[in-house]
């Protein structure tokens, strides 16, 4: 799965990661521990990416974690303002790994936890 695949790059890179199968698992996770940066596929099992992005946005905990979009499909109803970065399938792990370290700078932390991605 390319989830274990990003997993896998982000912490070969330093990130400290967690990585989840759905969206339901991922907002469970995400409140228990509050991350610092969000990597999501649109396409997500019980719980669509774009209603995980909805309820993180409109929860005082977690309102302003960037949210880095992985997804391959079609972007053009989204608004790209909402996300810190969208990336397009098939990506290389330079490019995660660019999205991710730029939103660390933004707002630097730690760690990351990147949730679901397919």
């Amino acid at each position: 799965m390319l989830r274990d695949l990003y997993r896998t790059g982000l912490r070969a890179a330093g990130f400290a990661v967690v990585g989840v199968a759905d969206g339901v698992e991922a907002l469970r996770l995400i409140e228990e521990q509050v991350p610092k940066v969000v990597v999501l596929d649109l396409l997500l099992p019980r719980l669509s990416g774009l209603d995980v992005h909805k309820e993180l946005k409109t929860s005082l905990k977690t309102r302003n974690i960037p949210i880095v979009v992985v997804t391959g499909t079609d972007i053009r109803s989204l608004n790209l303002d909402d996300f810190e970065c969208v990336l397009r399938k098939p990506i290389n792990m330079d490019v995660l790994i660019g999205a991710v370290v730029s939103c660390l700078r933004r707002h630097p932390v730690d760690a990351c936890l990147v949730p679901p991605v397919h």
